[in-house]
């Protein structure tokens, strides 16, 4: 492996080309894979969505061409093929078409499918299961899943947030939903009473910047002046918003006197890794057992 430091898990990206009505070469995808594959520790079958039958055929397809892909089975499809998946001796499944589903239906599906097929009676996995799309928290401590994914964390670093565990006894509670606290000072909640962080009760501003600072992070300072379009940014400025057609108007200048979370996007992803990081070290260690529990919860 060389210098790699991580472990890589590849999506197909059959979900986004569906969802942009735009189609993925299934032999391109294998040649990619085969170009990467000493970096590329796990990899997914490129599943068709809405065809069991065509995901099981792209199976077939990638493991004649040598490659070993994790299969895939998604929520609505009939039971037979995650049978077919497990009764031909696949040690690794994954489970998909997840991210639209609510809850309560998901706990429903997914209660049915550890406690009938990939859980014994005893209740421990018989195969390791990832999840696509999955950081509900309330769904990941409810089953033994061995992975999961999600875009979540990077969204919510995007559109000017980040997650804060919450504080019990003086200490960083993870089993609890976290606070998805706005700290980017450009967001349309900066000025909104308990949408961000600067309008924030003295004592729980408190509490987030201390997880903030207890992490290495700061949150930064800006200031914002308008300024003639024609300004050449230095390399501690850039535009707050989009150029204006009137090229006579002042533009919204944004100056960087401290980096941090509330003008980085790229700080405020660091800081959601690690708190999932972090709460990956708070779980059970897999493989642990599912005990059906009430969905009163949910």
């Amino acid at each position: 492996m060389g210098n790699k430091k991580v472990d890589l898990f590849l999506d197909s990206g059959a979900f986004s080309a569906w969802s942009q009505k735009v189609q993925i070469d299934i032999y391109e995808y294998i040649d990619f894979i085969k170009k990467h594959q000493d970096v590329i520790d796990i990899y997914a079958n490129l599943d068709v969505i809405g065809s069991p039958k065509g995901t099981w055929q792209n199976q077939m397809i990638m493991e004649k061409e040598g490659l070993t892909p994790l299969p895939v089975f998604h929520y609505g499809e009939p039971i037979k093929w995650l049978q077919r998946y497990l009764k031909h001796g696949y040690h690794y499944v994954g489970l998909g078409g997840m991210v639209p589903v609510s809850t309560k239906d998901l706990v429903s599906w997914l209660d049915d499918i550890y406690s009938n097929f990939i859980c014994a009676s005893d209740g421990l996995p018989k195969v390791k299961v990832h999840g696509f799309g999955l950081t509900s928290l309330q769904l990941m401590l409810r089953y033994p899943w061995y992975s999961v994914d999600s875009t979540s964390w990077v969204v919510t670093g995007r559109l000017g947030s980040v997650y804060i565990p919450q504080l019990e006894n003086g200490k960083w509670i993870y089993d609890k939903n976290p606070w998805k606290v706005t700290v980017s000072n450009r967001s349309p909640n900066a000025k909104e009473a308990g949408k961000h962080i600067n309008t924030f009760s003295p004592k729980r501003k408190e509490i987030v910047l201390n997880y903030i600072h207890e992490k290495g992070y700061k949150l930064g300072k800006s200031e914002f002046k308008r300024i003639d379009q024609s300004h050449g940014l230095k390399e501690n400025e850039r535009w707050a918003e989009k150029k204006l057609e009137d090229k006579t108007s002042k533009r919204l200048l944004e100056i960087i006197q401290e980096p941090g979370i509330s003008n980085r996007y790229q700080l405020r992803d660091e800081l959601n890794i690690i708190y999932f990081l972090d709460l990956e070290k708070t779980m059970p260690k897999w493989p642990w057992a599912f005990k059906k529990k009430s969905r009163k919860l949910f």
